[in-house]
């Protein structure tokens, strides 16, 4: 039975997901020098926690190779979130991310074998009204790269999770993530002479951390990934998962009303963006609920019928 407490703790780890794109673009180095921190930092903070639990840390060189693969989409994920917060603003990059969800709307029947529904089409209309809203408002070059990267992150994150949706059924999820972070990190490293080459004007990287970066990137590791990810799953056990999906919904939110105050982004957005994030964020917000009442649905439709009643498919 959850308790005030666990709705209290589950409200604080979606901040903290709406802080990572603060914390982003606070950091002074560079998009990919910063995944590259990140995920190492995650990767070994995770390592010594199922050490200390006394869990298995091998998989198997297969499930390892595949887990790592995954790693690297979640890296080119958080390169192009962080860059797009970057190039852009805070609240753009949100309102992109805010698309995941309806990606994996459209991609889960495609990796499942399953059927679109028709509220999903609907949803979706109505986030491409949205981006339409905002992309005649929001014309200068930053703000439409920056969206545009935003949602190809929300591409690649919308992936990643249906993926590991099949896997945490075989595999405990902090194993999963140990090794994906491992793996991204280690993408992101491989990706240097390419970056550097094609994606810098010095042609080298940038690791120049000050003292307040440290602390900035810690934070995001340790706080914004370790805890809240273990917390998110611990959570889960004692909330539905219904409950869950729907209060992570305000991740942009509390991430737009941060960036409000913190980078004074209320001055530089167009009214335009706020209307066009306002449909993207209803859409959102309405999903988990027309999903509730699709099931709802579907149950009565595969109830059994009182004696004496005739059916309606002939």
């Amino acid at each position: 039975m959850p308790r005030f407490k666990d709705f209290a703790e589950l409200h604080f780890v979606i901040f903290l997901w709406g802080f990572t794109a603060i914390l982003g673009k606070l950091i002074t180095i560079p998009a990919v020098e910063l995944v590259s921190l990140r995920t190492l930092i995650t990767a070994l903070a995770l390592g010594a926690i199922i050490y200390r639990r006394g869990a298995p840390l091998w998989m198997g060189s297969k499930l390892a190779l595949k887990l790592m693969g995954i790693g690297v989409i979640i890296a080119a994920h958080w390169i192009l979130f962080f860059a797009a917060a970057r190039v852009a603003s805070v609240s753009i990059s949100l309102v992109g991310l805010a698309t995941c969800s309806l990606w994996t709307a459209f991609l889960e029947p495609l990796f499942n074998k399953g059927k679109i529904k028709p509220h999903e089409i609907f949803l979706a209309l109505l986030v491409i009204m949205g981006l339409y809203i905002i992309f005649q408002h929001e014309t200068s070059f930053d703000s439409v790269l920056g969206i545009s990267m935003a949602i190809g992150a929300a591409l690649l994150g919308s992936i990643f999770t249906i993926i590991n949706a099949n896997l945490v059924k075989k595999v405990p999820s902090t194993t999963i993530t140990m090794y994906e972070m491992a793996g991204a990190c280690l993408g992101t490293v491989l990706f240097f002479p390419l970056y550097t080459s094609y994606f810098t004007e010095s042609g080298s990287l940038n690791f120049g951390l000050t003292t307040m970066d440290w602390v900035y990137l810690l934070i995001l590791a340790l706080a914004c990934t370790v805890y809240a990810y273990t917390a998110s799953v611990r959570l889960m056990q004692r909330i539905s998962a219904y409950t869950v999906n729907l209060t992570v919904n305000l991740e942009p939110v509390y991430g737009i009303i941060l960036a409000w105050f913190i980078f004074n982004e209320g001055e530089q957005m167009s009214r335009g963006f706020y209307i066009g994030a306002a449909v993207i964020l209803l859409s959102v917000f309405i999903y988990p609920v027309l999903e509730m009442f699709e099931k709802r649905r579907q149950k009565r439709l595969q109830l059994p019928l009182p004696d004496g009643v005739a059916s309606r498919k002939e």
